[in-house]
């Protein structure tokens, strides 16, 4: 190698080493990969982690009639599970795809923006979400009013009992969990919900007090949304 070649490689070298690291972008990546997947009882909560967002995800690609590792993915590119429902909702009601949905967002349009450029209906979205969108709430708070819709069009809990269980602080994945263990277990959500944040159970010994494999959970939210 000349030496002027290789001053060049060595200049080059440099200046990639140099670059600026896109840490924004980077950040906004999310890993779901989880170490723990399977109950232990000498580890009780050890996999709770995971219970929670397979659940979620089961039954939110259920619900959507999409593949879970669309929404996998999505999530691994930096979109969080708020943003998926909100989105997921519009869409379905939109009769559009997700992505354009998803795509308006990240041009930085609010969600009131999106809905109304769509020209969707309170009927439509329901009113629940309708009244936590005029009120500019967090993607949080929106998301949790899209599950609540689900849950009772799919008359999966009574408009009192998912109340109650709201109040009692259970946000969606711990919500969803709850009503899938209830359904098998014939107890009501609330309590279940309300045993874990007490710390007398965790969603791993639930699962295996109510003999529902990890694996089985897609089936168990099938059966309940028939």
């Amino acid at each position: 190698m000349s030496n002027v070649i290789f001053k060049s490689y060595i200049a080059a070298l440099v200046i990639l080493i140099t670059l600026p690291i896109p840490v924004a972008a980077m950040s906004a990546i999310t890993c779901h990969c989880f170490k723990d997947r399977s109950y232990d009882a000498a580890r009780p909560a050890a996999a709770d982690p995971y219970f929670l967002a397979t659940t979620q995800n089961s039954f939110f690609a259920i619900v959507f009639n999409v593949d879970k590792k669309n929404i996998m993915m999505k999530k691994q590119q930096g979109i969080s599970s708020d943003e998926l429902w909100i989105a997921y909702w519009t869409a379905s009601n939109a009769g559009k795809l997700p992505e354009t949905v998803l795509q308006a967002r990240q041009d930085k349009k609010s969600w009131k923006e999106i809905i109304s450029s769509l020209r969707l209906t309170t009927q439509g979205l329901g009113i629940r979400f309708y009244n936590a969108l005029d009120a500019k709430s967090s993607d949080k708070l929106l998301a949790e009013a899209v599950v609540d819709e689900l849950f009772l069009r799919s008359h999966l809990l009574a408009d009192k009992e998912l109340a109650a269980i709201r109040k009692a602080g259970a946000p969606n994945q711990e919500l969803i969990i709850a009503t899938v263990i209830a359904a098998r277990t014939k107890q009501p959500a609330k309590q279940i919900y309300l045993d874990v944040k007490n710390g007398s159970r965790t969603w791993g010994s639930l699962l295996a007090w109510a003999n529902i494999d990890p694996k089985d959970i897609p089936r168990e939210i099938s059966a309940i949304l028939k």
